[in-house]
């Protein structure tokens, strides 16, 4: 399966078909003969998927070994910073009918903690399409002093709570309708795109009682799109413009998703 990776075979029948090509040097990469297209199909039927689950990660640790302390370009931060979001595969409804998303179409949520400096995936969870998006922060595993950035889909106060006792940090965006009370405010330089840089507390009972400590809001508005962004973060200790850049850097996550699924060869589940 890693050489129809590698060479881009779109099927089961055209990877049988180009191992039959060369059967002479498949020993070379440890095959002694050309496997059949039912003994391959079976083969992926029956084998454990958590084999190349624990492989991939591996390969992951290999990775963040080499690449881990690379600095991340724009921000001078020496901090592991993490981009949280999460895509939709979609699937055929009547061969997974477990994965009910709408009335005619099947999908599952590939959900994906993404390690800015050494640009790999630490941590995947896929779930069924129909998973609100922070829901999954009840499985995320947190690092005490690292910066997770995620949008506005997971800002839920009391899994949040949770990540500022862990004593790791979070920048995510604000709601419109968010009641809160402003306790203090610093000065910002307008120049920079920042409007402003506040202290602030929850008010409403619940919003409270999931987050009852402060919390810190910055207005931005890009000065390339023109838009206006409302960041939420319990770290008082950077400089605000360096928090606008920082969710500037949630877009690598994006980027991953698209590489995905511009590169790799599997066109139907």
């Amino acid at each position: 399966m890693t050489f129809a990776q590698l060479t881009y075979r779109d099927s089961l029948r055209d990877l049988v078909a180009c191992l039959g090509a060369r059967a002479s040097v498949l020993y070379h990469m440890g095959i002694r003969a050309t496997p059949s297209l039912n003994n391959l199909a079976n083969a992926n039927m029956v084998r454990d998927w958590r084999i190349y689950a624990d492989f991939a990660m591996v390969l992951v640790g290999m990775v963040r070994g080499k690449y881990g302390n690379s600095p991340i370009p724009g921000l001078e931060l020496d901090a592991i910073v993490y981009a949280l979001d999460s895509t939709t595969i979609d699937l055929c409804l009547s061969l997974f009918p477990w994965a009910d998303f709408r009335k005619t179409k099947a999908a599952v949520k590939l959900h994906t903690l993404l390690d800015l400096r050494a640009n790999v995936p630490t941590f995947i969870h896929v779930s069924k399409g129909r998973l609100h998006d922070v829901n999954v922060l009840l499985f995320l595993p947190i690092e005490a002093g690292a910066y997770y950035i995620m949008d506005r889909g997971y800002l839920h106060f009391e899994r949040l709570y949770a990540i500022q006792r862990t004593q790791a940090y979070f920048v995510t965006r604000t709601k419109r309708n968010m009641d809160f009370r402003r306790v203090s405010s610093s000065l910002v330089d307008k120049l920079s795109g920042l409007r402003c840089d506040q202290t602030i507390r929850l008010q409403g009972i619940k919003s409270q009682a999931g987050y009852p400590e402060l919390l810190r809001r910055i207005v931005y508005r890009d000065p390339e799109t023109g838009k206006r962004l409302t960041f939420l973060t319990n770290n008082f200790s950077l400089p605000a413009i360096i928090i606008a850049r920082l969710y500037k850097k949630r877009w690598q996550v994006e980027l991953f998703f698209k590489w995905i699924k511009q590169n790799l060869s599997i066109h139907h589940f």
